[in-house]
């Protein structure tokens, strides 16, 4: 027998008022699973009768998406978005168009904590296994180092290159980058090219930033066999 308490248990027992018999899926967000059936339903927590654990495997293309940072509560509508259309870590970026700014320590913390929130959140909402790394905030010259050696792929509405045209790999690492909704400089798509990333486009619709990252992750999941 397992007891569900804290804040999960009294969101099970309280707001999904879960009751005796009915089944459920408990997971580590590492990529565990295990089934589990109500046997004693209390007010803030439950008694779950667990099965056998189960291990997923990981998907064997990784996709880390880098995503300018959205102005208001569109930053955590890019996380919840990407988080259900399978992302595999998130990685906050002050591009120079943002208009939203973590200037100092404590916002950024604070930030960081909320996309975190909200990555956890969704991964529960889309039953997900794992749960996406949320990174810290990172510059432009950051996220060079990071594209450095893998494949990386910058959304741009200019480019002839459409993302389903690009030798994407059948395993390994891919880069996802995402601007603001002032799009990207000139100087920064030069950075991102000398450390080899593609300017790509999805389509002939010009996207906002919250919603591209999970657009092309939908693509990706179908180009790259992810949701195969």
């Amino acid at each position: 027998m397992f007891v569900l308490d804290g804040p999960e248990g009294r969101h099970a027992a309280t707001v999904r008022r879960l009751r005796i018999g009915e089944p459920l899926v408990l997971t580590d967000g590492a990529g565990t699973l295990a089934p589990a059936a109500v046997t004693v339903a209390g007010r803030a927590e439950l008694t779950l009768d667990v099965g056998p654990s189960v291990r997923t495997a990981p998907p064997d293309v990784r996709v880390t998406l880098v995503q300018a940072l959205p102005k208001g509560e569109r930053g955590e509508l890019a996380v919840e978005l990407a988080t259900e259309a399978g992302v595999d870590a998130i990685v906050p970026w002050h591009a120079q168009r943002c208009v939203a700014r973590w200037r100092t320590v404590e916002q950024q913390d604070k930030g960081v904590r909320r996309w975190r929130t909200t990555a956890r959140e969704a991964a529960k909402q889309a039953r997900r296994p794992r749960v996406p790394d949320v990174r810290e905030l990172v510059t432009t010259g950051q996220v060079a180092d990071l594209i450095r050696g893998r494949t990386a792929l910058v959304l741009h509405e200019s480019s002839a290159t459409p993302l389903a045209a690009t030798g994407l790999p059948s395993s390994g690492d891919v880069v996802l980058i995402v601007g603001p909704e002032g799009g990207l400089t000139q100087e920064e798509l030069t950075v991102f090219g000398s450390a080899g990333a593609i300017a790509v486009r999805l389509g002939p619709q010009v996207l906002r930033t919250s919603t591209a990252g999970a657009v092309a992750l939908g693509a990706l999941g179908v180009l790259t066999g992810r949701w195969t």
